[in-house]
Order: structure tokens, then sequence, then C-alpha cells
């Protein structure tokens, strides 16, 4: 009797700690999200910063072809300036969508920034017997591409008072025509956020 006691006071103990341990969690609306804003980059900000690329990309010459073909492009290096620990993945990975989905380019992954492996693995194993060699990739299916797509993302912290602070992410991309070595494209977004001195950036 007494142990049972014990273990029903016990597990009462628990239960109480783990409700005062819980906290009230809330489920956002990514379409409709008015929350309020944070000094680093939250995905609003990168929604916004892909959305001003693509509508700029889209309504530039430099992706169109008379025949109605596609270009071919490859992602390359879109570096991260900032004192944040971001995957720039998540800008250009809503690019790459849109574009796909515009119907005016192939984005490549044999090579660049969004490689996928698998296409050089899937290639070796035409000297693998185990493969049927009617089923494996043949030499030169892969297509070189004609458009590189490259950027960077930068940060700029102003003191405005003691008590307030600017931050300023400049969100820089570049559309080179790898046939000649032109920027075809240039396109900037820029997110300026006002707060206190005490709210972090990073």
């Amino acid at each position: 009797m007494k142990n049972l006691s014990l273990t029903i006071i016990s597990s009462t103990l628990s239960l109480l700690l783990l409700s005062g341990c819980a906290t009230k969690v809330e489920r956002i609306n990514m379409s409709n999200d008015n929350a309020g804003q944070v000094m680093g980059l939250d995905y609003r900000d990168f929604n916004e910063a892909a959305s001003d690329a693509i509508e700029s990309m889209l309504k530039s010459p430099a992706l169109h072809k008379n025949d109605g073909s596609r270009y071919v492009l490859v992602i390359s290096d879109v570096k991260n300036d900032t004192m944040q620990h971001i995957d720039t993945d998540q800008l250009i990975k809503k690019i790459r969508i849109e574009l796909l989905n515009s119907g005016k380019v192939y984005v490549t992954t044999a090579l660049g920034s969004s490689q996928d492996k698998m296409n050089k693995k899937a290639r070796e194993l035409r000297k693998n017997v185990e493969f049927d060699s009617s089923s494996v990739q043949i030499e030169g299916t892969l297509q070189a591409p004609d458009m590189s797509l490259s950027g960077k993302i930068l940060q700029r912290n102003i003191k405005m008072s003691d008590d307030k602070q600017q931050v300023e992410y400049y969100f820089m991309l570049t559309l080179t025509d790898l046939s000649n070595g032109f920027a075809v494209w240039e396109g900037e977004s820029i997110i300026g956020k006002r707060g206190s001195n005490k709210s972090v950036a990073w």
C-alpha cells in the first residue's frame, strides 16, 4: 500500500512538472503571416527577395528564345556574406522552381552548387557487369549549361542612436551567358529593418 501511494505521488509530481514546462505552440499561416518582424532574415524575407528576382528575370529578354526552346541553367556560387548561418539554397530553391515552371530554362544538376552526385555515379555503372548495359546511361548525354546564376547576400549594420540600429540586407544576383561571359541580367533586392540595439541580427 505504501509503495502504491509513493507511485501515485511520483506520477502526479511528474505530470505537474511536465505541464509546468509545457509552452504554447502556435501554427503559422505561411501564406499570410502578419506576426512581428525579427532583425535577422526569416522565410518572408527570402520569399520577397526571390519573388523580386524571378519577376525581374522573367520580364528580361535574357531568357527568351525565339524558337521557344529552353536554356540550360547551372547554379553557381551564391555566397552568404552575412553574420547569420543561413543556407543560400533557401533563396535559390524558390527561384529554381519558378524558372523551371516558366518553361524558359532547364536547371542542370550535373554540376554547380546544386549538383546531384548521382549523375556521375550512374555513369560509373558502365564498368559494372552486374548491371544490364542497355539500361546504363550512355556517353555524351549530359547537356552543358548555357547560363549561370551566381550571387551574394550582404549585411550592413548601422547604429542610429544609443538604443536603435538599422540592418540592411542586399540580395545580389547575376545571370551570365557562358558562351561569351557577359552578364545578361543582374538583380538586387534590399531589405531594411530597424529595431532595438538589444535585438540580435545573427
